[in-house]
């Protein structure tokens, strides 16, 4: 049975481990420590049978003038894909970033050519596109910038942010490359 959890320091290998197999973007240990070491209850992981099967790393950005959480890397083994796993993981972040930190909204970046992420977040999760970034990766891969607010904080985010419906992209259509959908 799976259980999604807040993660600890002797779970860190496994999620560094994790990184390494499933995502071409990966880091080094002391990336992983910082993160648990500033935002420690925005790291989760997803145990099945005691064994870490996946996990989310969020953080916060602190250059803004409101609290705006980000998802910086969220992977699961392809062996437990398909179990709704991803998505319990993305919502005890979501949370965490509501409950105990405040955040009025939530951001991440997703590979242009990733179908089943972008879908997870798009269709399952309600985020809408806020840009596409050309090169965004390492590898030259493009991105969407994807955002999702929640309805209950709104009111904390500065009305100069232009968070129409009509300016982003919204049920899994994905914009043009040149869009540009908030201001």
């Amino acid at each position: 049975m799976v259980c999604v959890r807040q993660a600890t320091f002797d779970d860190l290998l496994d999620i560094q481990n994790i990184n390494a197999v499933c995502l071409p973007e990966n880091y080094r240990l002391n990336f992983y420590i910082n993160h648990i070491l500033t935002w420690p209850r925005l790291l989760h992981v997803a145990e099945d049978n005691r064994k870490i099967v996946g996990y989310v790393l969020g953080s916060l950005d602190e250059e803004l003038s409101y609290c705006h959480g980000q998802i910086a890397s969220l992977a699961v083994l392809r062996t437990h894909r398909n179990r709704g796993y991803a998505t319990k993981l993305m919502r005890a972040a979501e949370q965490a970033m509501r409950d105990v930190y405040g955040a009025g909204s939530v951001s991440l970046h997703v590979r242009k050519m990733n179908n089943a992420a972008f879908c997870l977040y798009s269709k399952t999760l309600g985020y809408k596109v806020k840009i596409f970034e050309t090169a965004y990766y390492r590898d030259g891969a493009d991105a969407y910038e994807m955002i999702k607010l929640f309805a209950d904080e709104q009111e904390g985010i500065p009305s100069s942010v232009n968070w129409h419906d009509t300016d982003v992209y919204s049920g899994g259509q994905r914009p043009p490359a040149e869009a540009l959908v908030i201001s």
